[in-house]
């Protein structure tokens, strides 16, 4: 929620009186105008009556200039989003709300909110008179088919007096940030030989944070259970020491995105690269509710959630975070202007890696090549191969793309390659069904399983 007290919510002065005189309506100049006019009638001609009709009529618009011009600091302003991240295609609500904080009921009161047009037209809102001390609660929704980050703001406020004569507008200065993160597309639990839900999965595992009892005592932290007090060692060296809990190793899986202007044709919602996006965000969202360690790679060689623990998202108290983390990533990542997998193949050389899922663009022989020994590197590895011209043309996919998916499944990949309009649900149980008979017959020499 983007709310403060009056001092922070109750917006800035950018004018002054004198923007507050610009303010008068047509209604409130032409009282000014018609009042002066009947002064100078009244001086000329020497009439007192009209005299004080023509002040009246003059001083009348300046009056509710003065009265709007001392009430606009007077309204605090908050915005709550319901979510703050949000898929593409899917809405979410605004909630704004305004509160007189002074001791005068206000007049109508018109709301604008500032949206990107990619989230929809302009909320406009007219609000009755709202009594000293009331609040008024208005809302709207917004939704967008493209992936990003939107800013949502300033909210606009115009005042107006009970009489017409003027009108202010003023902006508040709080902003909202609204994430639009790609779809996701729900993934079906795929078992292989030798699967143990999430631990043992894999040749390459992470430290987890919960098991057994370990015998190695540690210092005693607030919050610690008093049941686990190791006794003889306090007694040993002189101070509360609790039992450690082992760590328990979990499987780890590596989602590398191939973000590669080169590697990709076409735009908009419905272009390969946008599916490559939605795909990496279901199979690390999928893998993490599996139990995995994941990690999000882009070709770039830039890993999140970071550095910390090998790069890969931390303990289970910790995956809820992690990815949010990586779908922030996805609801930005752009093109790349490299030109090949190698920042990406420098730091899977490391190894460690236990399960490695790609989604590639175009492959040259090269990169195809490149890409190929990045198995070497992992337990087991699954690639979605885009052939982004026909995702362009609506053809079929060019015989190239299948030489290079050749290449690929002689390295050790099970690889896959992406048709137009495909679902990633469906290839991921194709890709259940070829590894599971690969390692039923001994061909890649790999043993446990993925889901």
């Amino acid at each position: 929620m983007s709310a403060g007290g009056p001092a922070a919510a109750e917006g800035k002065d950018t004018g002054g009186l004198r923007a507050a005189l610009g303010g008068l309506t047509t209604r409130g100049r032409s009282f000014l105008a018609a009042g002066i006019a009947a002064a100078v009638c009244a001086y000329v001609l020497g009439q007192s009556d009209l005299l004080r009709v023509g002040l009246l009529l003059a001083v009348l618009p300046l009056v509710c200039v003065a009265v709007l011009y001392r009430t606009r600091y007077r309204v605090a302003a908050s915005r709550r989003l319901s979510p703050a991240r949000v898929p593409a295609g899917a809405e979410a609500r605004v909630h704004l709300r305004m509160d007189n904080v002074s001791r005068l009921p206000t007049g109508l009161l018109m709301l604008q909110d500032h949206v990107p047009y990619v989230l929809g037209p302009r909320p406009r809102f007219v609000l009755d008179r709202v009594e000293a001390g009331g609040r008024r609660e208005v809302s709207y929704r917004v939704r967008s088919d493209l992936r990003g980050r939107y800013p949502l703001g300033p909210l606009q406020l115009r005042l107006s007096d009970p009489f017409g004569m003027c009108e202010l507008t003023r902006s508040f200065s709080a902003f909202d940030t609204l994430t639009v993160i790609p779809r996701t597309e729900a993934l079906p639990a795929v078992r292989l030989a030798g699967e143990s839900s999430g631990y043992g999965d894999g040749r390459h595992r992470s430290l987890a944070l919960a098991g057994d009892d370990d015998v190695i005592p540690r210092n005693y932290r607030y919050g610690d259970d008093l049941r686990r007090v190791h006794w003889r060692s306090t007694a040993r060296y002189g101070e509360l020491m609790v039992r450690r809990e082992e760590q328990p190793q979990r499987a780890r899986c590596t989602v590398l995105l191939d973000t590669r202007r080169v590697a990709y044709q076409g735009a908009g919602p419905d272009s390969a690269f946008e599916w490559a996006v939605s795909g990496a965000a279901s199979a690390l969202v999928h893998m993490l509710e599996r139990g995995f360690s994941v990690r999000l790679l882009t070709d770039t060689g830039s890993s999140v959630p970071g550095e910390g623990a090998d790069g890969f998202a931390g303990s289970t108290q910790e995956s809820a975070d992690s990815a949010g983390l990586m779908m922030d990533t996805l609801a930005v990542v752009d093109h790349s202007d490299g030109a090949g997998l190698s920042p990406s193949y420098d730091v899977l050389r490391g190894g460690n890696e236990g399960l490695l899922l790609a989604f590639f663009g175009d492959l040259d022989e090269e990169q195809a090549t490149l890409a190929a020994r990045m198995r070497r590197r992992s337990g087991a590895a699954v690639a979605f191969v885009l052939d982004s011209r026909s995702w362009v043309t609506g053809g079929a996919v060019a015989g190239s793309v299948e030489d290079r998916l050749r290449l690929l499944r002689e390295a050790g990949w099970t690889a896959l390659a992406v048709s137009p309009g495909a679902h990633l649900s469906d290839l991921w149980r194709q890709a259940g069904r070829e590894r599971s008979e690969s390692s039923g017959s001994g061909t890649n020499g790999f043993s446990g399983g993925w889901s």
